[in-house]
Order: C-alpha cells, then sequence, then structure tokens
C-alpha cells in the first residue's frame, strides 16, 4: 500500500465550553493542524469531519470560517469513533491517490446537549428497559472481577493514573490528581462504578493534516509520521450469551490494524485506548493483546502502564482525565501519539517511542456486539 504521512496536529483544550460554539472549537484546531504542518492552507485538496450530535452539515460549517470552502468534505458518524473513522476515510483517499493532502476533523460540544447517562441504540432490548452505558460497564466490571479476581482498588487504579497523566497534559479537561480513596469515595453511578470510573461531559476539536509521500518529499515536512494502519470493524451478531469480560471486536479490529502494519503487540510502545468508563481501559488493552487476558489490573499495579513502565497506557491522561468530546476523541488520540512519536510530549514524553496505537470503541445496537471499533497504528 501506498505510505500516508500525519505532517500537522492541533486541538484545542477539552473541557466545558459553553459560550463557545462547536464552529469555533473546530477552526482552532484546524488552524493549529495547519500552522504545525507549515503549508499553505490551499494545499488541502479534501476534508472529513467525525461528530455525533452536531447537527447537518458541521463540517462545511468549519469550513466557512478556516478558508477551506469548496473542498470536498464528508462527514462522517460512528458514535464514540466517529473521529478516528475521519482519520480512516482520509488515509483512504491519500491511498487511493484521489487526494494528496487531507484534512481529518473530530469536535463535539456536549455542554447542554442532554441529561443523564447515555444509552444504547433506541431500538435495543436493553435500552426499552432502561438500561444506560454506565449500567452496560458495571456489569462488564464485575464479571471481569468474578472471572479473573479483579479488585475495586485496581479498578481506581486506572482513574489515578489517567488523571496524573492529565495533570501533565495542557489540553485536558482535568487538571488535579486523584488518590485512590478518592476514587472509591466519589458519587455512586452504576456499583461498582462512581463518578471518577466515569468519563465526563466534554467539548473540544482536534484535527490532523494527512498526506501522500510526494507531498512529504516536496515539503521537506518537520517529523513526519507514518500511519502504518487504520482498521475497522462492525460488532458481529450475537447469538446467546458472551462473555462480558473479553471483547471479541477489539481482538478482531486489532488483528487487522497488526496484519496492515507488519507488527505485533509486542512492538508497540504505547497506546491510546478508549477509557470510557476504568473498566473500559482494562477490557480494550487485554483485547488489543497488549497485555494478557485478565492480567491487565495486576500489571497496572505494578506500574507497568505508567509513562515510565513496560508500556504505558493513556499517556494523555486518556478519555478519564483528557476529557470526551465524542467526535473529537479518535482525532485526539492520533494527536498525542504524533507529538509522542516526535518527542514533543513534554513532561508526559515516553522514552524512545517509535509506534504508537489507538483505539477507538463507539455505540451498541441491536442484536450485534458494538457498533463500531477502530484501532490507528502510527509508526516516528
Amino acid at each position: 500500500m501506498a505510505s500516508v504521512w500525519i505532517i500537522g496536529v492541533g486541538m484545542t483544550k477539552f473541557g466545558k465550553h459553553p459560550e463557545r460554539p462547536v464552529e469555533d472549537l473546530g477552526t482552532e484546531a484546524v488552524l493549529e493542524a495547519i500552522r504545525d504542518a507549515g503549508i499553505d492552507p490551499r494545499r488541502i485538496e479534501a476534508a472529513y469531519c467525525g461528530h455525533v450530535f452536531q447537527g447537518m452539515v458541521a463540517g462545511q460549517r468549519v469550513l466557512a470560517q478556516t478558508g477551506l470552502a469548496g473542498i470536498p468534505l464528508t462527514n462522517v458518524e460512528d458514535a464514540c469513533s466517529s473521529g478516528a473513522v475521519a482519520v480512516r476515510e482520509a488515509a483512504l483517499a491519500v491511498r487511493a491517490g484521489e487526494h494528496d493532502v487531507v484534512l481529518a476533523l473530530g469536535m463535539e460540544h456536549l455542554t447542554g446537549r442532554f441529561r443523564g447517562a447515555l444509552t444504547p441504540a433506541e431500538d435495543d432490548v436493553e435500552t426499552a428497559v432502561g438500561m444506560t452505558m454506565p449500567a452496560v460497564y458495571a456489569m462488564r466490571a464485575r464479571r471481569h472481577m468474578e472471572e479473573f479476581g479483579t479488585t475495586r482498588r485496581q479498578l481506581a487504579l486506572v482513574s489515578v493514573k489517567n488523571k496524573r497523566n492529565a495533570s501533565l497534559n495542557p489540553c485536558a479537561q482535568f487538571q488535579a490528581t486523584v488518590s485512590v480513596e478518592e476514587v472509591l469515595n466519589s458519587r455512586p453511578i452504576a456499583d461498582p462504578l462512581r463518578l471518577y470510573d466515569c468519563s465526563p461531559v466534554s467539548d473540544g476539536a482536534a484535527a490532523a493534516i494527512l498526506c501522500s509521500d510526494a507531498v512529504v518529499r516536496a515539503l521537506g515536512a518537520r517529523k513526519p509520521v507514518r500511519l502504518a494502519a487504520a482498521a475497522l470493524r462492525t460488532g458481529e451478531v450475537e447469538i446467546g450469551l458472551s462473555s462480558m469480560a473479553i471483547e471479541p471486536i477489539t481482538q478482531r479490529t486489532a488483528a487487522a490494524a497488526y496484519q496492515q502494519a507488519g507488527i505485533g503487540p509486542d512492538d508497540v510502545d504505547l497506546a491510546e485506548v478508549h477509557d470510557c468508563f476504568s473498566i473500559a481501559e482494562v477490557l480494550r488493552v487485554e483485547g488489543l493483546g497488549l497485555f494478557p487476558v485478565g492480567e491487565y489490573p495486576v500489571r497496572l499495579e505494578r506500574g507497568e502502564a505508567d509513562i515510565g513502565g513496560r508500556l504505558p497506557v493513556n499517556p494523555s491522561g486518556g478519555l478519564l482525565g483528557k476529557g470526551h468530546p465524542l467526535g473529537a476523541t479518535g482525532v485526539a488520540q492520533v494527536v498525542e501519539l504524533v507529538r509522542q512519536l516526535r518527542g514533543d510530549a513534554g513532561p508526559r514524553q515516553v522514552e524512545a517511542a517509535k509506534v504508537g496505537l489507538a483505539h477507538c470503541r463507539g455505540g451498541k445496537a441491536a442484536g450485534i456486539e458494538g457498533a463500531a471499533c477502530t484501532v490507528n497504528i502510527l509508526v516516528a
């Protein structure tokens, strides 16, 4: 396959921005990515915009504010994977030779959009009887505890680690660290999950500029990072009962990404993983093959997933610490990996990082195990 490179990235500070419309957030991220790439914005030939709740032609509203109006733009919606899918679609356009320079944008303004917990799809059987996403993950936490002996304290360590990492990230929503006791004593949400086990309501945007080999050579781009794999899978039909402590959709997507990149999980130096809840990080790093199934909580306790550990997970702070503006999340993961692989991550820098992996999983539809799962692999 033709190589795809990321030459510029940008993102806003994630958090609550009630006074700023989503177009302003998207514009800020796009303009920063253009400056970072050091290119004339007229070189951008097409764009893909990931979002969930921002209404019709949201991406076009950003193009109008950035001077990019007139180029082809596709709005992408795939629940929490929307931004990651926008990156994948941009990469496919470059690989196909359709365009040489493509913008991938993810954005979301959730403040005031909804009250209460998100639910699965409206036609989902569990939704009809009151199921919410925190309840789904609470059950998954209970199942992991039952099958592998995971303790409540070990789950709390996910939030402790990620909020500690977020305190080193000026773009993160949360800048304060928390202790295990503070996690365990925070407000109950869905037993055993508490407030600090759950990702917050967030606003924000992130952008990346992707290009072809020819453009990288012509521009002499500063520290380009190669997008070695961009895999996407949807859930398979569920037949009978399955273990809630294992994620087949993550396993399948990871296998496709590793094959594309020509590497295995042992080659990964750091990972940005979709930790919408503390248990979600556990399930996903195990599903990705980064840690053995059932062993991540113990390895986490040993410090193996810390920034200075064997395989740092969510050095950005993850969704628990950095925030989770749905459509922006997948692109923000790529932004973090680019900065890490360039050596530009400051106090949260992972030493000698060469291979980074980003995982997103979004949504649920009736009858299938998950709606969308993406794995992007970047190589310095």
